[in-house]
């Protein structure tokens, strides 16, 4: 079977109308669960100089950072995330997916919704590409709350961006029922 990545920008619509996304089929978010039920999903947050990820519990409850990988070569970045998968027995990634403020996609947007193809093609496993807008403000809020310096906050703030963004996908596919 081959996957297909699955978009959608908005949480509250979660199960009603996928986002547009003219270049590639589009699935609903209850597609992309009923492709991957059950299982460990992974996050990711991708930037030009790093990926930020994180991982959901088994029971797809909670999104915890895991790491923050330093971009390489495609093939170096694709290998840890192999390992990564592997070890967690992941069954689908939610990819954010960095939307304008005004809904639109720009040429950030573009780059991953290409990485999102990659990532089909690369692991064989099912992608949705999740609204991810303010996501490093939110994990940078968190991290001033707790007191972390500003050399602490950049190690971490990136990890931390890719849970924000599992666990908002989370919430929405426990309201969409």
């Amino acid at each position: 079977m081959a996957w297909k990545f699955v978009t959608e920008s908005d949480p509250e619509r979660a199960n009603l109308t996928p986002a547009p996304n003219p270049d590639k089929p589009v699935k609903q978010a209850a597609e992309f669960l009923a492709l991957c039920p059950a299982g460990t999903l992974l996050g990711l947050d991708p930037g030009t100089r790093t990926i930020g990820v994180a991982a959901s519990d088994g029971t797809r409850l909670i999104a915890t950072p895991v790491e923050t990988i330093k971009r390489a070569k495609w093939p170096q970045d694709l290998a840890r995330l192999r390992q990564l998968i592997a070890e967690r027995s992941i069954t689908g990634i939610v990819l954010g997916y960095p939307l304008n403020m005004d809904d639109s996609e720009g040429p950030r947007a573009q780059s991953v919704r290409q990485t999102g193809n990659n990532l089909i093609r690369a692991l064989g496993l099912p992608v949705l590409l999740w609204d991810e807008r303010l996501s490093s403000f939110e994990a940078e809020q968190i991290m001033q709350e707790k007191g972390l310096t500003k050399a602490q906050q950049t190690a971490k703030v990136d990890a931390l961006a890719a849970a924000v963004i599992l666990q908002d996908a989370l919430e929405a596919f426990r309201r969409a029922g």
